[in-house]
């Protein structure tokens, strides 16, 4: 039987996301209110400019007053599309304050202080959901969090931000410098202005906190993950990646250790094969591995950004949160009861690709590989093209620890016959 007074929802934020979840929540009203069994209504819209000509929603919702907003009282559902830190977070936490349960989009602030909303809306007995801080579309927090729930995951390897793989996919397929792909994408508009959070994985490192979170049920923060950019990634890389049957993608990598007794969580550019999945992943589309104990091997897959697609996310957790208000109940919160530690960079291990610049001359190779014995890196194999007293070594090797191929690369600096370190690359997805 469906109720008639309807579950009042307030909208912080009208940009692209926010004015598709409008937009949705209105033509869709009646199917909403099916599946929901109740009404669901705008009651006020948050904006910072009041004057700006929003279709499809009355004027009269909209206020600039953000925090009178939440404070109302009689909200139930409170969205969070405005991102940032602040007023973000105080918004959120006035809103468990205040009665109403938060739907969120906000990565950066989840990935930084996700304990801290967890517990406020605990303490006031509200849901806090956030399905579209990670992958726009895809389905992915709720079944980390939920269907996976009884199963034990140990790795989430994917792509998680839809402008990096744009121009990673545009050098490989068009041979396109980075600068080249990245002007093509701005073009396209996949690339903000200052596309800095997304090439600089800043916007990836947050996404891959609050995977690592929920797939090993242990706080991660934002300092936990380990980042680097894509910005040096070149032609040469991709030729190199090529022969050895593999592309180079912008990975977000949260892993269990072997022994179950840490967690490391990292981004960073990487070769894998292209027989793995996530090779065959084009444009600005995001996917995420998931391999577990018992479900073994799931790919998640889909439009990771854009208006609609984050919107059809938070829909699906405004209907989530609205049938749990209609009976009175929330849904699962934070679980972190596992407090693994986050162990530091150097301690990953993964395989490695180094080209060198070396001198063309007898005993180079014997040096180079005498340096990384006494680092104790095992070397696969070595690819040595030589011209005009110039070569180049490519050195790949077994699995080692960082720790120990920074030393090995320190090392091979102090070698007067290696001219330089044109390129290291970790590869992955093996």
């Amino acid at each position: 039987m469906m109720r008639t007074r309807p579950l009042k929802v307030a909208l912080l934020g009208c940009g692209v996301v926010g004015s598709e979840v409008a937009r949705i929540m209105t033509t869709h009203a009646d199917d909403l209110a099916a599946r929901i069994g109740a009404p669901v209504e705008l009651a006020g819209v948050a904006v910072r400019r009041p004057d700006k000509v929003r279709e499809g929603i009355d004027p009269s919702l909209v206020t600039t007053d953000a925090t009178a907003l939440v404070k109302r009282g009689d909200l139930d559902i409170v969205v969070e599309v405005i991102g940032g830190i602040e007023p973000a977070r105080t918004l959120i936490t006035t809103a468990f304050e205040h009665g109403a349960s938060v739907v969120s989009a906000n990565k950066a602030l989840l990935a930084q202080d996700g304990a801290a909303l967890h517990a406020a809306a605990e303490e006031h007995g509200k849901d806090l959901y956030y399905e579209a801080a990670v992958a726009g579309a895809i389905p992915l927090i709720r079944p980390l969090r939920e269907s996976l729930a009884g199963d034990k995951v140990n790795r989430v390897l994917g792509i998680v931000n839809g402008t990096t793989n744009f121009i990673l996919d545009k050098m490989d397929s068009t041979g396109a410098g980075y600068q080249e792909a990245l002007d093509e994408a701005t073009a396209l508009g996949y690339a903000e202005a200052d596309p800095t959070a997304d090439v600089e994985g800043f916007d990836a490192a947050a996404k891959a906190a609050i995977l690592a979170g929920i797939a090993f049920h242990t706080r991660v923060r934002l300092d936990d993950v380990h980042r680097e950019g894509m910005t040096e990634v070149t032609a040469a890389d991709f030729a190199s990646a090529r022969e050895m049957g593999c592309t180079i993608k912008l990975l977000a990598i949260c892993e269990r250790a072997e022994d179950g007794a840490s967690v490391t969580a990292r981004v960073h550019p990487a070769m894998i094969p292209l027989s793995h999945p996530l090779a065959s992943v084009r444009g600005a589309y995001n996917a995420v591995f998931v391999e577990s104990d018992a479900s073994g091997q799931l790919m998640f897959y889909g439009p990771g950004a854009g208006g609609a697609p984050t919107a059809s996310a938070v829909l699906g957790d405004l209907v989530a949160v609205a049938r749990h208000r209609i009976n009175g109940t929330t849904g699962p919160g934070e679980s972190a009861y596992a407090a693994l530690p986050v162990s530091p960079m150097g301690e990953v291990v993964t395989r490695y690709h180094i080209s060198l610049d070396v001198a063309d001359k007898p005993g180079v190779l014997a040096q180079v590989a005498t340096v990384f014995a006494e680092h104790g890196v095992s070397i696969d194999t070595v690819r040595q093209q030589g011209k005009d007293g110039e070569a180049s070594l490519v050195v790949v090797t077994h699995r080692a620890s960082d720790a120990a191929l920074g030393g090995t690369v320190e090392a091979l600096r102090k070698l007067d016959t290696v001219r330089g370190v044109a390129s290291i690359m970790r590869v992955e997805g093996e």
